[in-house]
């Protein structure tokens, strides 16, 4: 038998290749000198490189699988979680939650705060490689105001001259939007089309002075989603990986729905390529969640306050427990088209029923601050010593007794609609026993699938006759918090909310200039609110997670709703040598 030995060092001939997504490197020519039995000959042989080192993943348990991840549609936290990863608007918000600059490297009010005008940075590209000019911006927000989008954020652009109009049906007014909404060169040339890379001017015309509107810009409402993808992929567009290319830090590789979904970097982002792969699961029951954390199968997931008790007394867990103020008001809603809530004395009774301290310490383990106001501690405009509707069973009684029913067996059938997760259930089996404790009424509880839950309280039409939901932050100012919640033709419409008073105070407000004036104006629109018992303001989050030791790199803010550390996920790393 012959046998080989190489003597000299391999000359690599052919470099390896490597597919422009990120795939594996082509096999390398080499030629090598080798003796066989005392004679020099040269051989060429094929060597098969090693695999490239692929990213560690970020594992996160997101919870309910969104209901619809369009950013002209979407309006709850777990969608938007998916959409600030692939998107990215004019402005953003940093860790303190200032408005920088996004897509837009700049922007100008003129004097009245009535034109604002964008500059977008040069050479920004979608994640496929494709030009982003501002004609995608100008596209995705006259597709916000479209009212055949039925956004659930339309309204939120209706600073935009026309755009109310133009929302509530009139078909003339889409041509004055039109021409608010104009994207341009820099010299105020015409753009072409989407593939004009000179296109980089987007100005605004307002109907009315707005000088926060540049914040708006950056929530997911502009996020410039592609027409043609949205126009090819149909009504469910936003359910396929091949559709979402976007313009933010992440690209979504793989969307297995009620699964999972898979996110890594995008090489084309302008603010920098981030270092780990991000995978989002959607487990509902947070016990299961919570299991599969301690197993190591998550690296961030939500802390349920059923489990604060058990995380504080272990050693290990209570180092990974993450908590921090958050930004969310959750409240009691009170259907105001469906008996017995159309009466306010009825609404008295049910508020004035609500133990929040006892909530807050039996039930939610001090996660949580019990509130009487809509706008949480830490915002502008917190009223701290509102107490109208307090806890008060004497009271609520001879509220209940005051109303058209006038005693508790003879109200209508009164139903407590969930998600139906095993603590969901719990916790509005409580909420459930307290009313029968204090009003001798019996609350009927109706679970329902979570995605459906999300779905059913989107409409006036479905809205639960009563039903626990949060509101939180979209930017820190009371027109968020006011004006746009509240304001009829806002969301809260979908509990038949619509108060003159109220619509008059904040018109007034976001048009104020003086900083004194305007907050003065939201206070008097918040304490119109709070009077007119909508429903039952009950208690404000506090952000609380689980996350693993070795991630790394973990910016917090109030508005972390989603999960911590999105708001800059391309500076999360993960330290893979502390890993088990």
């Amino acid at each position: 038998m012959r046998k080989i030995f190489a003597v000299m060092s391999f000359l690599v001939v052919a470099s390896m290749l490597i597919t422009a997504c990120g795939g594996p490197a082509a096999p390398q020519t080499v030629v090598q000198t080798v003796v066989v039995e005392g004679t020099p000959q040269v051989q060429v042989v094929v060597a098969t490189p090693a695999p490239e080192e692929k990213p560690a993943v970020l594992r996160i348990n997101l919870g309910s699988y969104p209901d619809i991840i369009d950013p002209q549609k979407s309006s709850f936290v777990n969608e938007i979680a998916h959409l600030k990863l692939m998107y990215e608007g004019l402005t953003k918000f940093d860790e303190t939650l200032a408005t920088v600059p996004g897509a837009a490297e700049k922007w100008e009010y003129n004097a009245d705060a009535t034109v604002l005008t964008f500059t977008l940075r040069k050479d920004l590209k979608y994640h496929d490689g494709s030009l982003l000019n501002a004609m995608r911006f100008a596209y995705a927000l006259k597709r916000n105001i479209n009212p055949e989008t039925a956004g659930e954020y339309a309204a939120i652009t209706d600073e935009i001259k026309g755009a109310p109009e133009w929302r509530g049906g009139d078909a003339a007014a889409e041509a004055i939007v039109d021409e608010s909404v104009k994207a341009s060169h820099a010299d105020g040339a015409a753009c072409v089309d989407y593939e004009d890379a000179a296109c980089d001017t987007l100005t605004l015309t307002l109907g009315k002075p707005a000088p926060y509107f540049h914040t708006i810009m950056g929530i997911w409402v502009a996020f410039p989603a592609k027409q043609e993808l949205i126009e090819e992929g149909g009504e469910i567009w936003w359910n396929s990986s091949k559709f979402q290319v976007g313009n933010g830090p992440y690209v979504l590789d793989a969307l297995e729905p009620f699964v999972r979904a898979h996110f890594s970097p995008n090489a084309n982002y302008w603010g920098g390529v981030g270092k780990v792969d991000i995978e989002y699961s959607y487990i509902t029951d947070s016990a299961v969640a919570f299991e599969a954390y301690k197993n190591n199968e998550f690296d961030i997931i939500a802390a349920a306050s059923e489990d604060i008790t058990t995380i504080k007394a272990d050693p290990q867990l209570s180092q990974e427990l993450l908590q921090y103020p958050g930004s969310c008001t959750f409240a009691v809603n009170y259907h105001l088209q469906k008996e017995p809530f159309t009466d306010k004395k009825v609404r008295e009774a049910f508020v004035q029923a609500l133990d929040r301290e006892a909530w807050v310490r039996d039930v939610l383990k001090g996660v949580g601050s019990p509130t009487q106001t809509w706008i949480p501690k830490g915002y502008p405009g917190y009223k701290e010593n509102e107490t109208r509707w307090g806890f008060d069973p004497e009271k609520a009684k001879a509220a209940l007794a005051e109303s058209s029913y006038g005693s508790a067996d003879k109200l209508p059938e009164v139903t407590l609609t969930f998600g139906d997760t095993p603590r969901n259930r719990s916790r509005n089996e409580w909420l459930a026993a307290k009313y029968k404790e204090v009003l001798g009424v019996d609350v009927k509880l109706n679970p329902v699938e979570p995605t459906t839950y999300t779905a059913l309280t989107k409409d006036i039409k479905t809205a639960p006759q009563t039903y626990i939901l949060g509101w939180c932050a979209d930017y820190p100012d009371p027109q968020n918090w006011l004006s746009v919640y509240w304001k009829t033709g806002g969301f809260g419409e979908r509990i038949a909310y619509s108060n003159a008073d109220f619509d008059a105070l904040v018109n007034a407000a976001d048009v104020e200039l003086d900083p004194a004036k305007r907050a003065d104006l939201y206070q008097q629109a918040q304490d119109v609110l709070v009077d007119s018992l909508p429903g039952a303001f009950f208690w404000n989050n506090i952000n609380s997670y689980m996350v693993k030791p070795w991630v790394k790199g973990v910016v917090t803010t109030p508005q972390d709703s989603g999960w911590a550390g999105d708001i800059n996920p391309e500076g999360i790393t993960i330290d893979t040598s502390m890993m088990p």
